[in-house]
């Protein structure tokens, strides 16, 4: 690097200073494109496409930044990576966006005509996507945007075209009369998974159904009792139903009864379907407004009478209720029914009712002839896949569950949407003859046919996602035979019914593979009490106003290592300053490390000669740190990869490895000095290194600002485990030194002596190792707990009148006679003694336990024997001590 370039660092971190502008030259400098290596591994992911509706959330911003931390990893580690970007056009929620603005005007769609009203939707799809792509921009993803597509772009809709028509001549697509949910606002079909039940307050009316024999009788009444929770579809009754096995109205099946309000006579008749043992066991049969009483319907012929519109207003079979919305044909019909003396009573109840996911309104399940994919097959080979060496692998493995469980009990699939935005189905039917055909492109003779008006469900689109957006139909495309199937997919878990399955099946059926290796599911973003963040709650968190105040690392940092894989996530601002503070630590420390580098160029490691035991042991820590985030991070264990890194930089790194850096630093040895700046560059060139895929500004800034070798550290190597800096041995004499450190802070802590004043220390060492440790880092201990006297040894004696710690390989003392209660002192010794004597019984429980001994590893007994005999020494000692103490009493 040209140390001319380095600029004055600020003391302390500021995002607003770190991150604006880095973006822009990432992009400039081209470096999210893939490498083109064909020598390299391919890794691809495809983002699921945000809804071109409004704004990122949280949920947004934590998708995307696990997706991103995966990416630069794999970038990082040199495989040929591919990020594909792209926004989905969202039908049924984008045009209700866009309904809802036109209705603050006082225009509908119907006002301005298919065509304007697209264009209006279109408006608001370029000003949404801008803010959008500013959003990623802000949170630092890594996308490649010269492939980004949008799920209605040409070539995308050239697949859903293809897979269309090909389900079609297949017999996998299909039309027909059905039931289905029915929005009324949006005036659109929904899948069943588009619809969210609500409790709602309701009731049951209990209803007299006179028989059309005047004289005939049943339980001494001219009735029978039919309780309904929706008697504004009566209108739609054509037949009453009994289970064929119930005993009690076996002689009323073939008679006749009269149809209140309207006066039809509709049959009673017996079918399965019935529960004998709900209510009374009669229920009123409406096969227009049920998609159970449809079924019934079918099987016996009976006539289907919608008695609806598309909004819900009773149309013309609904007599005198015409023209009336549904709730109100409700009041108006319990009132006519209370009068003409046909309400028996009425029951209020709470029960569950779907609502549109999109609309919030209720939902109607509606007679309607609409488009159907044949689910059986494809969910069966999807199972199948399930079964074989190229299954879907879900990460955490239980919602594999969720996935079959749905596949297994999945039902046809609505696909047409009475939309006008969106994927126009490939359907024309003959004006003259109402012949229908289905093709890629109009009939030749288009002037004689007319194109269904409906489109298709958005879902229908997306699930082509993973392969469409790299070619397909084009099987010789170039990235379709180099990036598909993809590697990871990564979304919530809420939309594995929606989404993720419906990528399966339709991936698995036109291309014959899985659509991705992994699936990563998360959780959803909560409030800090746990509730989901929503409009009605008021307890939604703009990502981008936190980024604002904290920064996007701070916020990526909480967001990748706040949870485990699959769960639920509580936001708060407590934990949002924790993470600025933690990139504070870094910034601060790293400051220290760049300006005490001096003039090197490039950071390499010292001379394992000139290497001291501080140097051996970081080196070490961050090998095993390296070893275990990487193997981490391919399990998707983002949260326990962070707590090791938060460890590794906070503790070893700052706490003990800089601080011990500066007695060298400090001196007069310029050999020394030399190792200790190679050491620490090199420490922390792959300390940012390990953290830049978590967060990307702020080690692109110091790296910037420390000697490196290459151009960003976007591009640069991912750090990789070395075996030969693997040093166990430095480890345990680093962990004695550090044990020996700690214990006399505590100690002065414990007396509120604080560290400028010098107190004596006498180390009584019970081994050589230890003391061969202590000696030969002398100027560390001086440094690190300020004595007055330092002596260390085995024949040290121990003074009658002091604070004492038992540590491994050796008892501490601190003559403070003058500052301690010696009765305090046998007291804190005595706690001391008990937790030991627990930590010794543990030991002995575990060692005695024969399946134990026998089954584990003999390493993992072995290093039970270990720590007992070492819990048990210091438990001998301190009990010595006790003795010791009051025996000068």
């Amino acid at each position: 690097m040209d140390l001319a370039d380095k600029k004055e660092m600020s003391t302390k971190y500021d995002p607003q200073q770190v991150e604006p502008g880095r973006y822009d030259e990432w992009l400039s400098e081209d470096l999210f494109k893939p490498s083109g290596n064909p020598d390299a591994k391919p890794y691809s992911i495809v983002i699921p496409p945000p809804n071109v509706t409004g704004k990122l959330h949280l949920g947004h911003a934590w998708d995307t930044t696990l997706q991103d931390m995966i990416i630069r990893q794999k970038r990082m580690q040199g495989y040929d990576v591919l990020w594909l970007p792209g926004m989905d056009h969202a039908g049924i929620a984008t045009q209700a966006k866009v309904e809802a603005h036109l209705r603050e005007k006082g225009i509908t769609r119907y006002d301005l005509g298919r065509e304007k009203f697209i264009k209006e939707v279109w408006n608001w799809v370029h000003e949404y996507g801008d803010i959008i792509h500013q959003q990623w921009a802000k949170l630092g993803i890594s996308v490649d945007y010269s492939r980004e597509r949008f799920t209605l772009d040409d070539g995308l809709s050239k697949a859903v075209r293809k897979v269309f028509v090909n389900l079609y001549k297949k017999g996998l697509i299909y039309r027909g009369e059905y039931i289905i949910n029915w929005d009324p606002q949006a005036r659109t079909a929904l899948s069943d998974i588009e619809v969210i039940h609500k409790d709602d307050q309701g009731a049951f009316y209990h209803v007299k159904y006179p028989f059309v024999d005047p004289e005939y009788t049943f339980a001494g009444k001219h009735y029978i009792e039919i309780a309904t929770t929706r008697p504004e579809t009566m209108f739609g009754d054509t037949a009453v139903a009994v289970n064929p096995k119930d005993e009690r109205y076996k002689d009323l099946v073939g008679r006749e009864v009269v149809l209140p309000l309207q006066g039809r006579h509709i049959p009673i008749i017996a079918d399965q379907y019935v529960d004998m043992d709900f209510g009374t066991g009669m229920v009123k049969i409406t096969p227009a407004h049920d998609p159970n009483d449809f079924l019934v319907g079918n099987r016996h012929d009976l006539k289907r009478i919608n008695t609806m519109n598309e909004d819900a207003s009773m149309n013309e079979n609904a007599g005198k209720y015409e023209g009336m919305d549904r709730f109100e044909a409700r009041k108006a019909m319990v009132a006519d029914l209370k009068d003409q003396d046909y309400m028996l009573k009425i029951d209020p109840i709470v029960h569950s009712v779907g609502h549109s996911e999109r609309t919030g309104v209720q939902v109607e399940a509606r007679l309607s002839t609409q488009w159907f994919v044949k689910m059986k097959p494809l969910a069966e080979a999807a199972l199948k896949n399930q079964a074989s060496d190229q299954k879907v692998n879900f990460v955490p493995e239980r919602f594999e569950h969720t996935f079959t469980q749905w596949m297994d009990n999945v039902h046809d699939w609505v696909i047409s949407r009475q939309l006008w935005w969106g994927h126009r189905i490939p359907a024309w039917y003959n004006k003259q003859t109402g012949e229908t055909y289905v093709g890629m492109e109009a009939p030749e003779d288009a002037e004689n046919w007319e194109q269904d008006s409906d489109v298709l469900d958005t879902w229908f689109s997306s699930a082509l996602w993973p392969f469409s957006t790299m070619g397909w139909p084009d099987t010789d495309a170039a990235d379709f035979k180099r990036y598909f199937p993809t590697s990871t997919l990564v979304t919530g878990y809420d939309i594995i019914f929606f989404w993720v399955s419906r990528m399966i099946f339709q991936s698995l059926e036109f291309t014959g593979q899985r659509p991705f290796k992994n699936v990563l599911i998360h959780g959803l973003i909560r409030d800090e009490q746990g509730r989901k963040m929503s409009k009605s709650l008021g307890n939604g968190i703009d990502p981008m106003e936190v980024i604002e105040k904290y920064g996007a690392d701070a916020l990526r940092w909480f967001l990748t290592t706040g949870s485990t894989p699959g769960q639920d996530i509580r936001f708060s601002y407590d934990k949002m300053d924790a993470a600025w503070n933690f990139i504070n630590k870094i910034w601060n420390a790293s400051r220290f490390v760049i300006m005490n580098l001096g003039e090197m160029t490039v950071p390499s490691l010292p001379d394992k000669a000139d290497r001291d035991l501080a140097d051996r042991w970081i080196l070490s820590r961050l090998n095993s740190t390296i070893k275990d985030v990487t193997r981490l991070f391919d399990d998707f264990d983002f949260g326990e990869a962070g707590r090791l890194l938060y460890n590794f930089i906070w503790n070893d790194l700052c706490d003990w490895y800089i601080e011990m850096s500066k007695e060298v630093l400090y001196g007069t040895d310029e050999t020394a000095k030399s190792a200790k700046r190679h050491a620490l560059a090199y420490v922390l060139d792959q300390t940012l290194k390990l953290m830049h895929p978590i967060m990307p500004f702020v080690t692109e800034e110091l790296w910037q600002n420390m000697p490196h070798d290459g151009e960003s550290i976007v591009t640069a190597a991912y750090p990789v485990e070395h075996a030969d800096l693997a040093d166990e041995a430095a480890v345990s004499e680093m962990s004695r030194l550090i044990d020996l450190i700690r214990s006399v802070r505590n100690i002065r802590s414990e007396v509120n002596a604080p560290l400028s004043s010098p107190i004596d220390v006498l180390i009584k060492t019970t081994d050589k190792a230890t003391e061969q440790t202590y000696q030969a880092n002398r100027e560390y201990i001086e440094r690190f707990v300020h004595p007055k006297e330092l002596q260390i040894g085995d024949d040290v004696k121990s003074p009658k009148l002091a604070m004492s710690a038992v540590i491994t390989g050796a008892e501490i003392y601190v003559p403070l006679a003058e500052l301690i209660d010696l009765d305090q002192e046998i007291v804190r010794l005595q706690g001391e003694a008990k937790k030991l004597q627990a930590e010794v019984d543990r030991a002995d429980k575990k060692l005695g336990n024969e399946r134990f001994v026998q089954s584990a590893p003999e390493k993992v007994v072995n290093e039970q024997r270990e720590k007992r005999a070492d819990y048990l020494n210091k438990l001998t000692a301190t009990n010595e001590r006790i003795n010791e103490l009051k025996a000068n009493k």
